[in-house]
């Protein structure tokens, strides 16, 4: 059991860091219930680090010098191995996993599939197919879907609705790739699928540049497809959640939803600037999640669901 002030301490700590990190998932998380809220944020706190950490950034900054990456790698593992055994850990994000572990069931399994994507880029990995694309958006979207659908309550063993929160985590990874095609390519990473560039007949290495870009945006428009098919079955997830939390989450698949629909709308000139989502916009979002989750009627998606975290756990 930890101490209250101890875990009022790392409260606000993981306040502040999701604050400076991320103010689609801040607001989205003021949404929440105080008890969720809190715990969100101690899981946030934890995810961030390690992603900075991995890539020897700050808050998500630019990257840094990338060599000694399995050495970091290492020590993620290390502090998140002593946080989930109950253990300080000198760093008050994996201290944070710790006591939100503690208090939702999270498993070292779960922690471990997010660990696995910066994994990937410590190999300088690349997706040769969508299902490989897809693999790697699980590792750094769906796997944290996932803990936070059980932040959310979501018991550890419910497989179905576990499934659908890793579409949402799919579905915002998904329109990330599609709005940092070109600030992918700067660091040195591509994370569209080599089949796909092969059927748009892009030399290798130059799909950034000037002369690709209707063949980018086609793409781009070939991710967003899928965000909506993903965002569509992560729908059916939501539903199953107490009402705050829905509202949450569905406020945030309509504002990452955005940005991808954005990034299509804007064909070939998406990478000209950053697409981003104002705040007027994302308060009409939470509006219209507001009025879904109240409703809560959302519709099965149109075919079946063919993805489940089972898919993407080799050994599972």
């Amino acid at each position: 059991m930890v101490d209250p002030e101890r875990r009022a301490v790392l409260v606000a700590h993981s306040r502040s860091a999701i604050k400076h990190g991320s103010q689609s998932f801040s607001a989205a998380s003021k949404l929440f219930d105080q008890q969720t809220r809190e715990r969100a944020w101690l899981l946030y706190a934890w995810c961030r680090r390690a992603d900075d950490i991995a890539d020897n950034q700050d808050m998500g900054g630019p990257l840094g010098d990338q060599s000694s990456a399995e050495e970091r790698l290492a020590l993620i593992r290390k502090l998140t191995g002593k946080a989930l055994s109950g253990e300080p850990t000198g760093d008050p994000a994996f201290d944070a996993l710790g006591v939100v572990a503690e208090e939702c069931g999270l498993t070292a399994q779960m922690a471990e599939d997010v660990i696995e994507g910066f994994a990937l880029d410590a190999q300088d990995w690349r997706p040769r197919t969508e299902a490989d694309m897809l693999r790697y958006c699980y590792h750094v979207a769906g796997a944290v879907g996932v803990m936070m659908a059980v932040v959310m309550g979501v018991a550890p063993d419910d497989e179905d609705t576990l499934d659908r929160a890793c579409d949402l985590g799919l579905a915002f990874q998904l329109s990330n790739i599609a709005r940092d095609i070109v600030e992918d390519d700067a660091a040195g990473r591509c994370y569209l699928p080599a089949e796909w560039l092969v059927e748009e007949d892009i030399e290798p290495g130059q799909h950034t540049k000037p002369h690709h870009r209707e063949e980018l945006a086609d793409m781009a428009a070939r991710l967003v497809a899928l965000v909506q098919k993903h965002e569509a079955a992560a729908r059916v997830g939501a539903a199953r959640l107490p009402f705050r939390s829905r509202w949450a989450v569905l406020s945030a698949a309509r504002i990452y939803g955005a940005i991808g629909r954005k990034v299509r709308a804007r064909g070939t000139e998406a990478w000209n600037r950053r697409t981003y989502v104002p705040r007027s916009e994302k308060a009409l979002y939470g509006a219209r999640a507001f009025l879904s989750a109240l409703i809560n009627r959302e519709k099965h998606p149109d075919g079946p669901i063919t993805w489940g975290i089972k898919d993407f756990r080799p050994n599972a």
